[in-house]
This record gives C-alpha cells, sequence and structure tokens, in this order.
C-alpha cells in the first residue's frame, strides 16, 4: 500500500449538522476493507490509489444523491514501496518527543 489520504467530505445544502451524512460516508469507508482513522475533521485512508478514490467517489456518489452541494477536501500523501502509514506516521512522531500524542 502507498497511499494515504485524509478526506473530509460533506454537504453544504443541509444545515449546521452534518453527522448523518458523515456517517454515511465513514459506514462505506468501513465496509471497504481499507485501512482507516476517523479524526475530528477528517478520517485518513490507506491503500492502493484505485482504492482509495474509488472510496472517496462512493462516498460522494452516496451524498450527492440527495445533496445538491458536497465539500470534498483530500490531502494525499503516496509513497512507493511503504505500508502501515496510518499507525507509523504517529508512532514517529511520538518516538521523537518521548510519550504518546493521542490522548
Amino acid at each position: 500500500m502507498s497511499l494515504l489520504a485524509e478526506v473530509s467530505i460533506f454537504p453544504l445544502d443541509k444545515g449546521e449538522s452534518v453527522g448523518d451524512y458523515v456517517a454515511r460516508s465513514i459506514g462505506i469507508i468501513e465496509k471497504s476493507g481499507l485501512a482507516y482513522k476517523v479524526g475530528a475533521m477528517g478520517t485518513c485512508i490507506e491503500g492502493e490509489w484505485d482504492e482509495v478514490m474509488g472510496v472517496i467517489k462512493a462516498c460522494f456518489e452516496a451524498l450527492r444523491r440527495d445533496c445538491h452541494r458536497v465539500e470534498i477536501q483530500i490531502k494525499a500523501d503516496y509513497r512507493a514501496g511503504r505500508s502501515g502509514c496510518l499507525e507509523g506516521k504517529v508512532r514517529s512522531v511520538e518516538k521523537r518527543l518521548g510519550h504518546a500524542v493521542c490522548k
């Protein structure tokens, strides 16, 4: 696996609370079988390029059915021959700090 992507996808036309729509996307990511980690402002997904982008597209398709405006933010890091970056990047920072960063 060589792509680590953080995605934030939500409707802009459904008011202040969009948790139901976010949960819809997380369910799709969960069912994909790819490694992922939910954060407060986005979800990181790790896998091959086509797999990750396919999951992001599936999330978009699920939202656009009943949302007229959808915002998608994607931040991606490709590194050939690497895997386990979802947890490895955090462990690397923790090692340098000498303590855990997530409480």
